[in-house]
């Protein structure tokens, strides 16, 4: 069992994507640690794709997206849900990938596959935006869990119909754990 460094987010975001999928994603609340392993991922690419935040250019909200890879970007949607991401590839180049789903032991599945509820669960909040992958209260984890190439399903991504050609990308992962 290793932390990922930063050097892991480091590279090009659909890797990165692809790789997270059997990590562990740990947090630390008070004298409680929980974690759960990455089932599902969203890859957000560049100014040109128009479901990332970064495709209207560096704002407040977006700054963190265009720094160093292995940074945490959390934000706010529809006024009550937060989402988890971690900025990938090269500084100056907006890139992230969302963590979609996650599977913890001894707890149903619905209420940790969605990245709302994934958030909620972790108590994870805007407060963890910009930290360090390698930080103290959020972390993740290499624990040995082999994912094989037909146990990764590629679909377009969720919920960005707006983003026009951009929505039909294949950029949402998820492990099929029972092949």
């Amino acid at each position: 069992m290793s932390k990922l460094t930063t050097t892991f987010f480091n590279r090009p975001t659909l890797q990165v994507a692809k790789d997270l999928l059997g990590k562990y994603l740990v947090r630390k609340a008070g004298n409680k640690v929980i974690s759960g392993m990455i089932t599902e991922t969203e890859a957000y690419i560049g100014p040109n794709d128009k479901a990332n935040h970064a495709s209207r250019g560096l704002t407040p909200r977006t700054e963190v997206m265009f720094g160093l890879a292995g940074h945490f970007y959390v934000y706010l949607i529809y006024g009550m849900y937060y989402c988890l991401n971690i900025v990938t590839d090269r500084s100056g180049y907006p890139a992230a990938v969302l963590i979609r789903a996650v599977k913890v032991e001894g707890v149903p599945y619905q209420k940790i596959n969605g990245p709302g509820k994934l958030c909620r669960f972790f108590q994870i909040d805007k407060s963890l935006n910009g930290k360090k992958v390698t930080g103290g209260k959020l972390w993740l984890e290499d624990r040995g869990v082999i994912v094989k190439s037909s146990q990764i399903k590629r679909t377009p991504r969720i919920g960005v119909d707006y983003a026009g050609r951009w929505k039909d990308k294949k950029w949402r992962f998820v492990y099929i754990i029972d092949k």
